[in-house]
C-alpha cells in the first residue's frame, strides 16, 4: 500500500520548509531511511528521509516550493499503485479558511453591495483580506489593494490573487554605457528572512547607535595566558570573542532593561540572559542563542558558541538555538571593521557590535602611547531605553572587558 512521505517538523517554531533539491526522482528504488530531498527553513537546512521501502510513485512539490509541516510532499509504494488522488490533491491551491468557513447567506437574505476591495486606509485593507491572501499576494508581487474580493462582504481571498496578474515593477533607467548580461537573483530561504526581518527592525523601531572603544591590553594578555603550554589543554579553546560575550553577560546583569523586548507599547524585561551572536555562514548569515548564558562559566559558554556555531556552518543547526534571543552581539573585528552600525534583531532592545582591536594614541603626561583599543558600536531601541542608560551599560561594559581578569574572580565569590 502507497505510503506518504510527509514534511516533518524542525522545531516547535517552524511552520514550512522550502524544498531546495530532490534527491530522488520518480520510478526510483526506495528504501526506508534514503534521503529522499533537502529542504529549508528560514534559519537552517536538513535532508528528509523516507519512511517507507517501495518505488517513488510521486513527488508532489518540486524544487522551491514551501510546504507545510506535516503535509504530504512524496508517495513511497509499490509499482503501479494509482496515485492520482494525491497528485489531483497537490495541485489544487488549499482553500482559504475566509472563504470555507463563512456561511451562505445569498439564499435566505437579499444580496448586499460589494465592499470594495480598494482603499486607502491599512487598516482597511487589513480587514477585508485573508492573511493567506496578503501572504501569497506578497510572494506574487501583487498590489492586493487593488483586487476586488470574491469572498464574504468582498472580501479579497487567495483564489483572487492567483487569478490576478503580478504588479509591474517599477525599473530605475540604466546609466549610460554597456552592463553587458544581467542576473536576477531571487530572494529565497535565509537571504529572504534576513532581508524581511532587517527591514521591518528599520521600519518599526527607533534605533540610534553609540560608538566607544575599551582598552584591550587585559584582554589580549588573558588570551596570551590561556594559551600558554600548561594552560593550553583546558584554556586554548577560549577565544577573545568568547571572553566579550562573557564580559557582555556580565554587564547585562546590571542593566535589566537592555535585555529585553519591546512590543509595541510595553518593554518586556527577562530574568536569564539568552545571548544571540552572529555567525556567517555559506547560505548567510545565522544568529544561535546561547540559552541562559547567565548561568555558564566561561568555559561553558565558550563551548556552546563553538558549538552553535560549527552546526550553524556545517547547516545541522536545530531551528529552537536560532530563537528565543534576549541581546544580541556581532563581531566583525576579525575583518579590520573599525566602527559600524548593527541593526536591531527585533524586538530586542539592544545589540552590541564588536570591533578591531587597534592601536589608540593616548597621553601619559608629556608623551603619546599607542594602546591597543577594541571598538565598541551599540545600537539600541529608542522607543524602549534612553541614551543615558545604554552610554552607562557602554562604559560598564568597558570596566568589565578592560579587566578582564577582575570580571572572572568576580564569579568566584
Amino acid at each position: 500500500m502507497a505510503s506518504e512521505i510527509l514534511m516533518p517538523r524542525q522545531g516547535q517554531s517552524v511552520e514550512s520548509c522550502i524544498i531546495i533539491e530532490w534527491k530522488k526522482q520518480e520510478g526510483d528504488p526506495i528504501t526506508e531511511g534514503d534521503i529522499l530531498c533537502e529542504v529549508e527553513t528560514d534559519k537552517a537546512t536538513f535532508e528528509v528521509e523516507s519512511t517507507a521501502t517501495g518505488e517513488l510513485l510521486a513527488i508532489l512539490h518540486e524544487a522551491d516550493a514551501d510546504v507545510e509541516v506535516l503535509k504530504p510532499i512524496a508517495i513511497v509504494g509499490e509499482n503501479g499503485e494509482d496515485v492520482s488522488a494525491w497528485k489531483n490533491a497537490s495541485a489544487q491551491p488549499e482553500p482559504d479558511a475566509d472563504a470555507t468557513s463563512a456561511p451562505d447567506f445569498t439564499q435566505s437574505q437579499p444580496p448586499k453591495p460589494s465592499i470594495p476591495a480598494t482603499t486607502n486606509s491599512s487598516n482597511a485593507s487589513e480587514f477585508i483580506s485573508s492573511p493567506r491572501a496578503r501572504t501569497t499576494a506578497a510572494q506574487r508581487s501583487i498590489d492586493i489593494t487593488q483586487l476586488t474580493g470574491s469572498g464574504p462582504h468582498g472580501r479579497v481571498i487567495e483564489q483572487d490573487v492567483l487569478a490576478a496578474k503580478p504588479t509591474p515593477q517599477k525599473t530605475a533607467p540604466l546609466p549610460p554605457g554597456d552592463l553587458g548580461e544581467q542576473t536576477e537573483i531571487p530572494a529565497k530561504g535565509i537571504r529572504k528572512v534576513v532581508a524581511e526581518r532587517m527591514l521591518n527592525s528599520l521600519q518599526t523601531t527607533a534605533q540610534l547607535t553609540l560608538n566607544s572603544s575599551v582598552d584591550a591590553r587585559s584582554i589580549l594578555r588573558f588570551r596570551q595566558l590561556c594559551k600558554q603550554p600548561e594552560r593550553q589543554e583546558k584554556f586554548g579553546k577560549v577565544s577573545i570573542n568568547d571572553t566579550v560575550l562573557y564580559a557582555t553577560v556580565k554587564a547585562l546583569n546590571a542593566f535589566p532593561e537592555l535585555n529585553a523586548h519591546w512590543a509595541g507599547d510595553r518593554s518586556i524585561q527577562y530574568e536569564n540572559i539568552h545571548l544571540g551572536f552572529a555567525v556567517d555562514t555559506p547560505r548567510g548569515l545565522m544568529v544561535p542563542v546561547i540559552k541562559k548564558a547567565n548561568t555558564l562559566s566561561l568555559l561553558e559558554l565558550s563551548a556552546e558558541a563553538k558549538r552553535l556555531a560549527s552546526n550553524c556552518i556545517e547547516g545541522a543547526i536545530d531551528p529552537d538555538d536560532l530563537t528565543g534571543g534576549t541581546f544580541t552581539v556581532t563581531n566583525l573585528g576579525a575583518m579590520g571593521i573599525e566602527s559600524f552600525t548593527p541593526v536591531l534583531n527585533a524586538p530586542e532592545v539592544a545589540i552590541l557590535g564588536v570591533c578591531a582591536i587597534q592601536p589608540k594614541p593616548i597621553m601619559n603626561g608629556s608623551e603619546t602611547e599607542f594602546i591597543p583599543h577594541m571598538g565598541l558600536s551599540l545600537t539600541f531601541d529608542h522607543c524602549a531605553a534612553d541614551g543615558a542608560p545604554a552610554a552607562r551599560f557602554i562604559a560598564h561594559l568597558r570596566e568589565k572587558i578592560s579587566n578582564i581578569e577582575l570580571t572572572l574572580l568576580e564569579t568566584l565569590y
